[in-house]
């Protein structure tokens, strides 16, 4: 006889999370339990299919060949049973946290809506909400300390599912007080002033300097910020030219306190995707991901109407 079907979840459930977060403490700190009866729980496991998942090295754990063999059988388990609670449970009912990483473009267009939407939809749901750039949501989700991030993608990792959510043109946006001539201005001109856009690790930033790198350009003075605030803020100011999407600055555009400046060469889309891993617990992330891309959609559809 085995062990009781739910006793033989939860030692599948500590045995993959072990396995994806490299080690015995982590996993007790996800499944909010202890290291010893993560340890039990593992031993329990072991005893009853009669085989070795682990190697217990002084500088961590690494899985054996058969606990690598059998891993995907594990996760494959768990997915199901997860599917069957999801497919029999009330929206109202499901609950849990979900770490959400977002990047500062999506909290300035719909984030709002999605967090409204979530709470109508499904109240018992805890979102914690990290802003940040797209490399270090990424880094993070990859790491584990995100379930799901909104980010400039789609990221190209095994088992990582990639929702595409919203594109938003990039323009170069200047103060009116700069005297930049006549449309189009040649990018020549546009590198006498410092071109203020996203940090230096980001692909806007990176499209740019390859951009403008060429032998007949001044030097090139960048400033990398991860505050859109402030980007704007010192585009106001005058203090150089910025790359950034006009959506966020419609009342200044309408205001006549910033230009859209049409340049000899076109900046690329930024292009946002829901990112998160496929696991155990991946349909809390399903959840997150349908509303947020209802919400994108949605606002992609009032974008298009106010251009009309």
């Amino acid at each position: 006889m085995g062990l009781p079907v739910m006793a033989d979840l939860r030692n599948l459930e500590t045995f993959v999370w072990v396995a994806h977060l490299g080690g015995f403490r982590a996993a007790a700190d996800k499944l909010n339990t202890t290291q010893p009866a993560v340890s039990q729980r593992i031993a329990q496991l072991e005893s009853e299919l009669a085989v070795k998942l682990f190697d217990r090295e002084p500088r961590g754990i690494a899985l054996t060949s058969k606990g690598n063999e059998l891993l995907p059988y594990a996760e494959r388990m768990l997915q199901l049973h997860a599917d069957l609670l999801h497919a029999a449970r009330e929206k109202k009912a499901m609950r849990g946290i979900v770490r959400l990483g977002v990047a500062e473009t999506i909290v300035h267009t719909w984030l709002s809506k999605l967090i409204e939407r979530m709470h109508a939809v499904y109240p018992a749901l805890t979102l914690e909400i990290e802003v940040d750039v797209s490399p270090l949501l990424r880094e993070r989700l990859l790491a584990h300390q995100l379930d799901i991030a909104f980010v400039l993608g789609p990221i190209s990792e095994p088992r990582m599912k990639n929702v595409a959510l919203s594109s938003y043109p990039l323009a170069w946006v200047a103060s009116p007080s700069l005297d930049l001539g006549a449309d189009p201005v040649p990018l020549s001109t546009l590198a006498r002033w410092p071109i203020i856009t996203y940090p230096r690790n980001t692909r806007p930033y990176i499209a740019i300097r390859e951009m403008m790198t060429r032998h007949d350009m001044p030097a090139l003075r960048m400033y990398g910020n991860a505050s859109l605030s402030t980007i704007v803020r010192m585009t106001l100011d005058g203090i150089g030219i910025s790359a950034i999407p006009p959506l966020i600055i419609r009342r200044e555009l309408t205001e006549k306190r910033l230009r859209v400046v049409k340049a000899e060469q076109n900046l690329p889309d930024l292009n946002f995707h829901a990112c998160y891993p496929v696991k155990p617990d991946s349909y809390l992330a399903e959840a997150v991901t349908e509303i947020a891309r209802e919400m994108a959609q949605a606002e992609a559809r009032r974008r298009e109407k106010r251009q009309k």
